[in-house]
């Protein structure tokens, strides 16, 4: 605001400008009036145009507005009150109001008041006492006008800084409930899913060893698939504490895959479901980052167990490769399917995060799922689609 009142200021001086030097007396009186024209202008200039830079020392030192204030007066006196000057004088006081408060409006708009009263005695102006009065008068009144504005600029400034640290609490807040809700996601998906495979395994370890002729080669794969589901629990456990963002690290479309038919086959291995891999017409496809390939295989992975455990399925599909211009991941089961008009809502409301957490997960790497019957009569299809444009890797970095 100081800076439209100085550039108001450099307008009025710039018209009045002409009338001060030719009612100036010739010498020394010219060039005292050439000395204040070129004074304020240029002041009023500088702050104008670099208020940010110069305008914190105006502030500091109220000494320089009141040489300002002398220096015009000496062109209010050359050029008459009756000039467009008096308008430059009555800016003063605003000036002080917004600056200084209401003591600094006070102290100038008596200073600049009495410089008018002054000037108009000086050049023997006769009006009436209402006339003469009128410019101190409005010195008095946008003195107390800069004043106000100050004090609602504070009280502004006051309620927008409050208002910014509010929205940064409520991002603060946001960011915990959404990292509350990954957390959440990848329990549910990764690691009690996995460990409930290991616990599965290792009961059928142990009825193995138990038999009256135990089979070695039963055992072993046995043991394997526990230590297998193990060390893949370990992996994921650690990915979630350390919240993994290697961008530089990168597998590209085909390790995904090839990933997706081990798991595959692990899970057919582990539940003793039918379950099987058919990899589409492979093409190129750009780098997939490992946040979007570890959403992909635990998609497909939620979507299996789902399965296994509620939809009393005896064979399951597993299809996946690039189509065209995006990623595709199907599994389908020849379960019971959902009940009809299941939405996400009456699931969160019932406990059942695992669809809940799948669509959740889509979303966040810019995919689209479908679930539902699909092109099949019977049974469900959990169909992922996640265009290849999304698996660069500027996308994908949140989980």
């Amino acid at each position: 605001m100081c800076r439209q009142v100085f550039g108001f200021r450099l307008a009025m001086i710039a018209v009045a400008a002409p009338a001060a030097l030719l009612n100036a007396n010739p010498g020394l009186g010219t060039r005292l009036v050439g000395t204040a024209v070129v004074v304020t202008f240029m002041v009023s200039y500088v702050l104008f145009r670099d208020w940010e830079r110069f305008g914190p020392l105006l502030l500091r030192h109220p000494t320089l507005l009141a040489l300002d204030t002398l220096f015009g007066s000496l062109l209010l006196i050359s050029a008459g009150p009756d000039t467009t000057l008096a308008y430059v004088s009555v800016c003063t006081p605003l000036l002080a109001g917004i600056a200084y408060s209401w003591r600094g409006a006070a102290v100038f708009a008596s200073l600049q008041s009495l410089i008018l009263l002054l000037v108009q005695t000086a050049l023997h102006h006769h009006s009436s006492p209402a006339e003469t009065l009128l410019l101190p008068g409005f010195c008095v009144i946008t003195g107390a006008v800069g004043s106000t504005l100050r004090n609602l600029l504070l009280r502004f400034g006051t309620a927008t800084q409050a208002l910014t640290t509010m929205k940064a609490r409520l991002a603060v807040a946001e960011a915990i409930s959404a990292e509350r809700a990954r957390l959440a996601r990848e329990m549910h998906d990764s690691v009690a899913k996995t460990l409930h495979g290991v616990a599965l395994a290792a009961e059928g370890l142990a009825i193995s060893a138990s038999a009256t002729h135990p089979n070695p080669t039963l055992l072993r794969q046995q043991a394997e698939l526990v230590a297998r589901s193990a060390r893949r629990a370990a992996t994921e456990s650690r990915e979630i504490l350390s919240d993994l963002r290697r961008e530089s690290d990168q597998a590209d479309s085909t390790d995904v895959l090839r990933e997706l038919a081990a798991r595959t086959k692990d899970f057919s291995t582990r539940t003793g479901l039918q379950t099987d891999y058919h990899p589409a017409e492979e093409m190129a496809a750009p780098p997939v980052t490992p946040p979007v390939a570890r959403q992909l295989l635990t998609i497909a992975e939620e979507a299996m167990e789902n399965a296994h455990r509620h939809a009393s399925a005896t064979h399951i599909d597993v299809r996946a490769g690039v189509e065209g211009d995006q990623l595709c991941i199907s599994v389908y089961d020849d379960g019971r399917g959902l009940p009809p008009d299941t939405t996400l809502d009456e699931l969160r409301r019932a406990g059942h995060f695992g669809l809940v957490g799948m669509v959740e997960r889509a979303a966040s790497v810019g995919a689209r799922i479908h679930i539902g019957r699909g092109a099949h009569a019977k049974g469900t299809e959990v169909l992922l689609q996640l265009p290849l444009a999304e698996l660069t890797p500027t996308h994908g970095a949140t989980t």
